[in-house]
């Protein structure tokens, strides 16, 4: 999964792009309103932590221009301000949750699972598939109860399919979400996880749709 931060604090957004990191996701940073919307625009993100008060563009105003560009990756916003008419307008501007600072950041992200989660119509933090078990709260995989050992773009890679299954998803989709903007990507190199996934595993959930990508779908 990947998620760009907003934000103008240098220390927080290091804190925050440290936790997102050693959790699994794949990460971008914006340090202002100008760049988090040009990001925001242009890359494909799962979601969007979002601060209000942002230099050169503030929050409300670069999520209402992406709401009208039909952005609808889901935005937690962050603010400092205490006043409920702040949370009114984040929220009436399109944000799907607030968090207001100082902030815990196992609060944050267990917030930023939960709007992942429902952004996929799932409910639950444990993703299914026949007898794969996928945990986003500590990061597990386990197939029928025997737990699975996981690089760490392979279980990006595994969670993705997961959030979005039964649908074909590309190799240049999975390869915008699961890498930051910074990395070297290569789509070539999935194939190669999806390969190293499907050995450990043992199990037959990740179909290859010739020309077109992947689908998770398990059937007996």
């Amino acid at each position: 999964m990947r998620v760009l931060i907003v934000e103008d604090d240098e220390t927080l957004a290091k804190q925050m792009m440290q936790s997102l990191s050693d959790v699994g996701y794949a990460v971008d940073h914006a340090a202002d309103g100008e760049e988090g919307h040009f990001l925001g625009e242009t890359e494909p993100y799962d979601a969007v932590l979002l601060d209000l008060g942002l230099p050169i563009m503030d929050g409300a105003s670069i999520l209402k221009r992406w709401r009208r560009e039909g952005k609808t990756m889901p935005v937690l916003i962050l603010t400092a301000r205490d006043s409920w008419t702040d949370k009114v307008e984040g929220l009436d501007a399109g944000a799907d949750d607030y968090l207001t600072k100082p902030f815990i950041m196992e609060e944050l992200l267990a917030r930023l699972r939960a709007l992942i989660r429902r952004s996929a119509g799932q409910t639950s933090p444990e993703f299914t598939c026949g007898p794969v078990l996928l945990d986003s709260r500590n990061g597990r995989v386990s197939v029928d109860g025997n737990p699975i050992k996981l690089t760490a773009q392979e279980f990006k890679l595994l969670s993705y399919l997961m959030h979005h299954e039964g649908k074909v998803i590309s190799r240049t989709e999975l390869t915008e979400h699961i890498y930051d903007q910074d990395f070297d990507r290569d789509s070539n190199t999935i194939e190669v996880f999806v390969n190293r996934i499907r050995k450990k595993l043992g199990v037959s959930i990740i179909h290859t749709i010739r020309g077109l990508g992947y689908r998770l779908e398990w059937n007996e």
